[in-house]
């Protein structure tokens, strides 16, 4: 039986909006970022998803980003943490070079671009294999959720994947082994009306 995953990167955060690598620091929400959680809890309601489990990373910025999507309890798991930049953690983002990334962070005491989809694919995989685990909602960031999709795309490269805005949510179906993306909804595309 086919079994549905929500992944959904969290909401805006001030790093965001300062241009900073976030990482592993955390961030607080911002006001858009609360307003994009709520609208896709409103989205996910008016489609009539109910889900039967839910999953944030570590990072309070998905926990809220969770909380604001739906009141019902979640757990947190390691491995749907961002991408770990090492020293470059919570530099401005204009020092970045363009992806793909490769191993290049492993030398700053970073993770590896394979490290992070392998984290992200066998963390999730794991989930949706739990018992009762039909319908589920789980809540990362950025970078690793745009490794996760490269993945289910069948993509070596994550530099050819578009990474969905914050708060968009990314629909996959998972028949035990594998997953495949459905659709992508984007925050402005959640918005009623």
């Amino acid at each position: 039986m086919t079994r549905h995953l929500y992944l959904v990167r969290h909401g805006e955060t001030l790093f965001n909006v300062k241009g900073l690598i976030q990482g592993w620091c955390d961030s607080p929400l911002t006001d858009l970022g609360w307003e994009q959680a709520r609208r896709a809890g409103a989205y996910l309601e008016r489609e009539g998803v109910v889900f039967d489990h839910a999953y944030a990373s570590t990072l309070t910025r998905t926990q809220r980003t969770l909380e604001c999507i739906t009141g019902m309890p979640y757990s947190c798991e390691d491995g749907l943490r961002e991408w770990y930049f090492g020293t470059f953690e919570a530099e401005h983002s204009n020092i970045m070079f363009p992806k793909p990334w490769g191993d290049f962070f492993k030398r700053f005491g970073g993770e590896g671009q394979m490290e992070v989809r392998r984290r992200m694919v066998e963390t999730l995989s794991e989930i949706m294999r739990r018992p009762g685990h039909e319908c589920v909602l789980a809540v990362s960031s950025g970078s690793s959720c745009r490794e996760f999709l490269a993945h289910a795309l069948g993509y070596e490269d994550s530099g050819r994947v578009d990474l969905p805005g914050n708060c968009s949510i990314m629909l996959f179906s998972f028949d035990g082994s594998a997953f495949s993306l459905d659709r992508i909804v984007t925050s402005e595309e959640q918005k009623e009306g």
